[in-house]
């Protein structure tokens, strides 16, 4: 029995044997004809190698290196050369060369990194302001005071219209002189008070005219109290006229180059601290350039002659429409704005008022201190 049992475990033994090698000759064969990975052989991964960039091509251009003030001469240490995509490079629009840039002014300011282009350049020998002027017009300059320049508020490329006052008189054609005429008596020529003479004038007076008085029943003869009063008018005179400049024109050197401090010398006994500055007063301008049309500046300047007054107004940013005014006397104001002429009543203020009270004048002097108002003593 003994013998039975182990013949028959090394049956089943070697039947396992068999079974595995079977089971490892079928997995070979299978590897073989790619059954596993539908080839013979290990699957691999399907890497591509990158595909080579080709070099970019590149254009040097000038910039700025630091902040340029307008009108400042460029040097050599405030521009460099960049390189820029030759894609993004327009033709004639950027300097590739420092020495085009060298020596030529700044026509505005410039921040740092700023692509210099023609546009931002002007001639080192030639004026700045005169490139802000259009083609076809010109520049001139007006008085202006605190009230006719908008409380000095104006700054180059504000849009104002201008408005013109005049003072009119009657005159006569002939003399050319304001009425009324100076009237003179002529005798005959003779003898005036045993005197030989040609001519004599007597009685000189101011022309008058003759009226009839209903009170006293006869004609008088009526002369003026005072000098004829002038006739005010007032109205648009150019509308939409850029400024060009508030104040004069600065005419220090614009090289741009500040001095350097030199460094204290220490064999040199230290200095007291310098007394603080006193207060320097503030000038405000008195004139303003104006950029109008050659025959605006004819009359601009045909009225500063005649002695008009000249006053601007502001107008909106971006407001380019011209409006149709009226000339203002002081017939248009009384009808305009319903303004009754006083009755003579038989009464009346008192104290008695003839004038107006002190104030500011409508066109000071510029650069004049304001006096200060009288005050009147409380009772």
């Amino acid at each position: 029995m003994a013998t039975g049992r182990r013949q028959g475990r090394a049956f089943i033994f070697i039947a396992l044997i068999l079974i595995l090698l079977l089971v490892l000759a079928w997995a070979f064969l299978r590897f073989q004809q790619g059954g596993f990975g539908g080839s013979g052989q290990l699957p691999t991964q399907d890497v591509s190698l990158p595909t080579a960039i080709p070099p970019v091509q590149v254009v040097n251009i000038v910039i700025s290196t630091q902040p340029i003030t307008r009108g400042t001469i460029i040097s050599e240490q405030e521009i460099a050369l960049v390189p820029i995509p030759a894609t993004d490079y327009v033709e004639g629009t950027f300097f590739q060369n420092l020495e085009d840039v060298v020596g030529t002014r700044a026509r505005y300011d410039l921040v740092p990194r700023t692509p210099i282009t023609d546009a931002l350049l002007v001639p080192a020998d030639g004026s700045v302001s005169a490139f802000d002027i259009p083609k076809g017009m010109v520049a001139i300059s007006i008085p202006v005071g605190k009230l006719s320049s908008v409380s000095y508020g104006l700054l180059p490329g504000d849009h104002v219209n201008v408005i013109t006052t005049l003072l009119l008189v009657d005159i006569d054609p002939s003399f050319q002189s304001i009425l009324p005429n100076l009237t003179t008596s002529v005798t005959a020529p003779g003898q005036v008070e045993n005197a030989s003479t040609s001519a004599a004038t007597i009685d000189s007076g101011i022309a008058g005219r003759a009226e009839f008085d209903p009170t006293l029943g006869t004609a008088i003869y009526v002369n003026p109290s005072e000098k004829q009063r002038p006739r005010m008018v007032s109205q648009t005179l150019i509308q939409d006229v850029v400024v060009l400049q508030m104040g004069i024109f600065a005419q220090e050197s614009k090289t741009g180059v500040q001095p350097t401090p030199a460094a204290p010398d220490p064999n040199q006994p230290a200095q007291q601290p310098a007394a603080a500055p006193t207060a320097v007063p503030v000038l405000v301008p008195d004139v303003i350039t104006l950029i109008v049309n050659p025959q605006d500046a004819i009359t601009l300047n045909y009225l500063m002659l005649a002695g008009a007054r000249l006053n601007l107004v502001m107008r909106a940013a971006g407001d380019d429409q011209r409006v149709q005014t009226e000339a203002v006397t002081l017939q248009f104001v009384l009808d305009q704005y319903n303004l009754p002429n006083p009755a003579k009543l038989p009464y009346s203020l008192e104290p008695r008022v003839d004038n107006f009270l002190d104030f500011i004048p409508p066109f000071p002097e510029a650069g004049q201190p304001v006096e200060a108002l009288p005050t009147t003593p409380q009772q």
